[in-house]
């Protein structure tokens, strides 16, 4: 008996014993399983130039070097009608909440005007990229110009933080608060909450390149997934860089905008980026010809300094890069790069400036030659004209000179090999930015935050692109900046400059360059268009332009007004 019973125990132990290692192999299996898939979690990088045009960069066209880009557009996608909102801080608003800037409180700049879509900051009824992958286990960092926030002075300790980026999801910041500033000396420069000064030798594109560097290490050493998002301040105006990238671009720039239009215009067809039959628009007709121009080299050093920003630019960008590649994560960094709007004709007017001004010559001075840090002021008309090659108009308004953005992506592991190099035509827009990242990561984009409910993201996954699908919209994209208004459909776009002008029709397919407007050939579809336009602006919290009616609205022809929203003169 007491034979039987040690072996009963014996056999009952062992039987247990099988068992728990069953269990504990089961275990460590899903242990294991959810460690690796927290491993497999792409890095989520997205990297935006400021005001620069469409064909700057060499991958879509340009003369700038940016061999670093080109190399990220070579082993990735380049897409050929992706678009912003054509100005700053709306397509900021949209790339971080995957909404339409109104949306989200920045219908217009940082100004609060008392309006839901215009109160000049992030709202809480969305959600930033950085809340939303923060939630699914991401390391999160914001470096660059944020320009989200009606209190952009980090010295006032009375400002209202709610829409500063630590507040709304990154873990980590540097930067600057403001829109623009000295390159040299920028001003509302803040590491997380706290101001800063400029060191010695400091250069605002290189302290980004460097912050951003050190981020992509950190986040290596704690193994999670990183979301890094390097907003670089180049090339928007003050122009001003280092003598020794200028230099070399001197001689490229002395053969003026007329020869160079035409040498990018070349390229881009030689590229796939253009079809034959979009010819490339005429010269400003604000702007002389090149062979007539009375002040050469003052107009040469002003390009050459804006070239040699996006060059210094490209460098930090392989800088970014080589740090991802030497910690292992480049493989499975999904890398974007766009830009906020299309180049800027905006001029600099001279203007009197407090003795303790960094910038002592202010204004587009003929003869006072930018790149210094005593300088402010910006490219002009002939030059912007340029770097939209080959659309017309600029930043701001909603033509293609000022929304058609440059958009790279390139993942390793996410995009089909066969597929790198190739070119995608399918409209795109910033706000697919944040369903792309979603899908990619895995990530809930939650329809609750804090008790308060979250409007649904308005774009589409552009995933089906990196297997050659195509991306399925239900809608067309939308567009409105202080009265600049535009849609687009896979073929047709109606755009309007102003509250008060016509609407001017075109067909991408056969006139992407918008040269032959068809509004009064098919009034039926500008109708058609303009309705869904209407119902667009009523449903995304978009209010006529401007806010208060001028006194006396300007006189309108019998034809601006058949072609003009209704929502023009609605008060």
């Amino acid at each position: 008996m007491k034979d039987f019973l040690s072996h009963y125990l014996l056999d009952a132990f062992s039987s247990l014993a099988r068992v728990l290692a069953i269990v504990w192999f089961v275990f460590s299996l899903l242990v294991t399983s959810i460690a690796i898939g927290a491993a497999e979690k792409p890095n989520i990088v997205i990297i935006m130039a400021d005001d620069m045009g469409f064909s700057d960069i060499g991958s879509y066209g340009g003369e700038i070097r940016t061999p670093h880009l080109d190399q990220l557009a070579a082993g990735g996608l380049r897409y050929t009608h992706f678009y912003n909102t054509g100005r700053c801080c709306p397509t900021r608003a949209c790339l971080l909440s995957g909404l339409y800037p109104h949306q989200t409180g920045v219908g217009n700049m940082i100004r609060d005007q008392n309006l839901l879509g215009y109160r000049g900051q992030l709202n809480r009824d969305c959600v930033t990229m950085a809340e939303v992958l923060g939630s699914a286990g991401y390391v999160t960092a914001a470096i660059g110009k944020w320009h989200l926030t009606t209190d952009d002075n980090p010295r006032d300790p009375t400002a209202d933080r709610s829409s500063w980026p630590t507040e709304r999801g990154f873990d980590t910041f540097f930067g600057t608060l403001p829109g623009g500033g000295n390159y040299f000396d920028p001003h509302g420069l803040v590491r997380d909450e706290e101001p800063i000064e400029a060191e010695d030798d400091f250069y605002y594109t290189d302290a980004i390149s460097d912050a951003a560097t050190r981020v992509v290490q950190q986040a290596a050493e704690v193994k999670k997934p990183l979301f890094l998002y390097v907003a670089y301040t180049a090339p928007h105006w003050p122009l001003h860089a280092l003598e020794e990238d200028v230099d070399g671009y001197r001689e490229t720039y002395a053969k003026g905008w007329d020869q160079l239009r035409e040498e990018r215009y070349r390229r881009m067809l030689g590229m796939g980026l253009l079809k034959e039959q979009w010819k490339l628009s005429p010269r400003d007709h604000r702007v002389g010809a090149w062979k007539d121009e009375p002040n050469r080299a003052w107009q040469i050093e002003r390009m050459a300094v804006y070239a040699a920003q996006i060059d210094r630019m490209d460098r930090g960008i392989g800088q970014i890069a080589d740090a991802l590649e030497q910690t292992g994560q480049m493989d499975n960094t999904i890398f974007f790069f766009l830009a906020d709007n299309g180049g800027c004709s905006e001029i600099i007017a001279p203007r009197t400036l407090p003795q303790d001004h960094p910038e002592t010559k202010f204004g587009n001075q003929e003869g006072v030659m930018p790149g210094g840090p005593d300088t402010f002021s910006s490219y002009g008309i002939g030059w912007a004209n340029l770097s939209n090659t080959p659309f017309r108009k600029y930043k701001t308004l909603q033509f293609e000179g000022g929304t058609a953005s440059p958009l790279i992506v390139h993942w390793p592991e996410g995009i089909e090999p066969e597929r790198n190099g190739s070119l995608v035509h399918d409209p795109a827009h910033v706000i697919d930015l944040m369903a792309t990242v979603v899908d990619a990561s895995g990530a809930t984009y939650p329809e609750t935050a804090a008790g308060r409910a979250i409007q649904p993201m308005e774009g589409e996954s552009l995933q089906p692109t990196f297997a050659g699908d195509s991306v399925q919209r239900n809608e067309p994209l939308f567009f409105e900046h202080i009265g600049h208004r535009a849609v687009r459909e896979p073929q047709w776009k109606l755009v309007c400059r102003g509250p008060y002008a016509p609407w001017e029709l075109y067909d991408l397919q056969a006139d992407r360059t918008e040269l032959h407007d068809l509004a009064d050939q098919q009034p039926d579809r500008v109708r058609q268009m303009v309705a869904k336009w209407d119902a667009w602006a009523e449903r995304a919290r978009v209010k006529p332009w401007p806010h208060t009616p001028p006194r006396t609205p300007p006189r309108t022809s019998p034809r601006a007004t058949s072609r003009t929203s209704s929502r023009t003169t609605k008060k």
